[in-house]
């Protein structure tokens, strides 16, 4: 007996002992339908981008495409647009000296008003004789070095009383 045979023949036996006969056929038939699984989704897979693929197409073409003229929407602008031009030359005023010689006047001009400056300057006056030009009671309230009140005091706000 060869030892070769015999060990296959061993092998296929302890082999076949927990398996059932139609196992071979199941795995097989299983194997198939993952097999036909995975050609679909792949089929579905190409269709699907393409059909993406053609949609992006589609919408580029459709934006490119100036709408007609009889189907315009009337929707309100957020602009106005102006359009703007020169003036033409015979629409523009413009104002020319008058040569010395062509005066117009319509008024006698024989009065004649001549302005001179003062013989003196003004002269300030301190606070004493502000105070001295004042004829009824008076109290020069200072701001700052520069800035002062003269406030006028009632003859009935000096007998010292205060009212509320």
């Amino acid at each position: 007996m060869n030892e070769r045979g015999h060990n296959v023949r061993l092998l296929a036996d302890v082999l076949s002992e927990g398996v059932s006969a139609d196992f071979p056929q199941g795995l097989l038939n299983e194997m198939l339908r993952l097999a036909r699984r995975r050609r679909r989704l792949r089929q579905v897979r190409n269709a699907a981008s393409v059909l993406a693929v053609l949609a992006g197409l589609g919408l580029l073409v459709w934006h490119q495409i100036p709408s007609r003229p009889g189907t315009s929407t009337s929707q309100a602008k957020a602009y106005a647009l102006v359009h703007t031009q020169p003036l033409p030359p015979e629409a523009r005023i413009q104002t020319k000296l008058f040569p010395a010689s062509s005066t117009v006047a319509s008024v006698r001009t024989d009065k004649v008003i001549i302005t001179s400056q003062a013989s003196s300057p003004v002269r300030e006056i301190n606070d004493e004789e502000l105070l001295a030009l004042v004829p009824e009671p008076a109290a020069l309230v200072r701001y700052g070095p520069h800035s002062a009140e003269l406030v006028f005091v009632k003859a009935s706000d000096l007998d010292g009383t205060m009212r509320n």
